[in-house]
């Protein structure tokens, strides 16, 4: 962090992780409000990966459009499902925090596409493995703070089906990378954090 910018949020790089409904994403809010709060000149400014395919996400994510309102208000949107190096270089600066949530949506994109048209938008030829060695980089270079948001989905039964366990190796695979290229690292379990790094 520059001296510009300090804030309550240390370290500059944070990965949250947790099963769904863990208090993940909440906590990334709070750290965003904290930021916001800290200086009059900060910004704040949330990285959805989600896509709206299907009618109960779209009710899910304006959900999450109107709680997130309330609750950090002046928190900006940006939508980016797939380039999210080129994200963080176009938007990270010194006073501005970016919340990136999801990497599990952001893998699922690249994966799994649901979205019409969403395969045509991935550059030919390139992989998911690819696209994060790009986000990583990035990450380090960013010039603000960045918090991540992921899923941790290795914990349970071993999913049939080999389309899904590669999807399962995959996201263990981001999370490792994740987490070793950030500050710090917490798990949330039953809305409560245990910081791993």
């Amino acid at each position: 962090m520059t001296a510009d910018s300090s804030s309550s949020i240390q370290p500059r790089t944070q990965f949250i992780l947790g099963g769904q409904k863990s208090g993940k994403s909440r906590r990334a809010e709070m750290l965003a409000r904290q930021w916001l709060l800290a200086d009059p000149r900060h910004e704040a400014a949330l990285v959805a990966t989600g896509q709206a395919w299907d009618a109960e996400m779209r009710e899910r994510i304006a959900r999450h459009q109107r709680d997130r309102a309330e609750r950090v208000p002046g928190m900006q949107t940006i939508e980016e499902p797939l380039d999210l190096a080129g994200m963080v270089r176009a938007h990270s600066t010194a006073q501005r925090l970016l919340v990136i949530d999801c990497l599990t949506l952001w893998l699922t994109n690249w994966l799994m596409p649901v979205e019409e048209g969403l395969e045509s938008k991935t550059p030919p030829g390139e992989t998911w493995q690819a696209q994060a060695a790009l986000f990583l980089k990035a990450l380090q270079q960013a010039p603000g703070p960045v918090i991540l948001v992921g899923n941790e989905i290795g914990l349970g039964v071993i999913p049939l089906g080999a389309e899904v366990r590669a999807f399962v190796d995959a996201l263990g695979t981001l999370n490792q990378q994740a987490a070793l290229a950030c500050e710090r690292v917490t798990l949330m379990a039953a809305g409560l954090p245990l910081q791993l790094k």
